[in-house]
This record gives C-alpha cells, structure tokens and sequence, in this order.
C-alpha cells in the first residue's frame, strides 16, 4: 500500500493533477459513483486518486478475467471478481445482486462504479448503482476527475 501511495504521489506532481476533498471519516462502506468515465486515463487518475485520499476502493469485474498474471494485476489494484452463481429458482444473479451482497456481507466494503457503463457519452446513466446503495443500506458517494483543473476528488 505504501509503495502505491508513493506511486499515486508522482503520478499526480508529474501530470500536475491535485486532490479537492477527502472521505468522509469513518465511513466504511459505500457506492462510489466514479464519473465521468470517458477515457482509459480514468483508471490511472482515479486509482491514484483513491490511494491519496486512503480509500480502499474496490471495482467489479467477471471472475472469468482474474485468472493468471492479469487477474494478479486486476486483484492488486482492487478487482473483485463477480461469480455470477445461480440462485434459487435455477436462475443466474445479476451483477446487481451480487454487489449487494458483497456490502451486505463486508464489515467495510467501497466498490466503485462508473453509472455511464462505457467510455463514451450517453445521456442516461445505468441504475444499478442505486439499487446496489439501496439494497445494502449504504450511502453514495459521487468522486469525480476534472480533467480542465486537473482535479480528482469527492463530492459530498
């Protein structure tokens, strides 16, 4: 953890970027809504972000791609992988479903989601967050990256 800090540290004084606003204190469960997604940049930015402000954030992805040396790297920087099992009644669980059940289950648990599900525009977010905050009874959090002002950080 340290060695990334000091890795988040340089990535931020060589691109010029800064923080504005910290985790709120002793939250320890939550949905942060990373937005906008809009760029492969977003991950470097964001993560690096998250380590400054000591978020131990955490992001979905299919089991399937934490196999071998990629899924090492997707695990260290926060991966979880989705098992996607079935459930009663024969039918498979929805991403939502397990996100909800990963809080529910987590003493402390902040999984990041990009509520646009792509890199690109659309004038609509996904849901799925919400549902994910609601059903295990966990707040919200909106973090952001201004790439104008080079500025990453939280919205409270």
């Amino acid at each position: 953890m340290f060695l990334m800090k000091l890795l988040a540290k340089l990535i931020f004084f060589l691109s010029g970027w800064k923080l504005n606003n910290q985790w709120p204190e002793g939250l320890k469960k939550a949905v942060l809504i990373a937005i906008p997604h809009t760029s492969n940049w977003d991950i470097v930015y964001a993560r690096a972000a998250f380590y400054l402000m000591d978020i131990p954030v955490r992001f979905t992805i299919k089991k399937e791609a934490m196999v071998g040396p990629l899924g090492w790297i997707i695990k260290g920087l926060g991966g979880i992988g989705i098992d996607r099992k079935r459930v009663p009644g024969g039918r498979k669980q929805t991403y939502t479903e397990a996100m909800t059940n990963m809080l529910r289950e987590s003493e402390e648990l902040v999984i990041m989601v990009t509520p646009e599900g792509t890199r690109k525009y659309v004038p609509k977010w996904k849901t799925g967050f919400y549902h994910v905050a609601l059903g295990a009874n966990v707040p919200v959090v909106v973090g952001y990256l201004d790439y104008k002002k080079k500025e990453a950080g939280i919205v409270l």
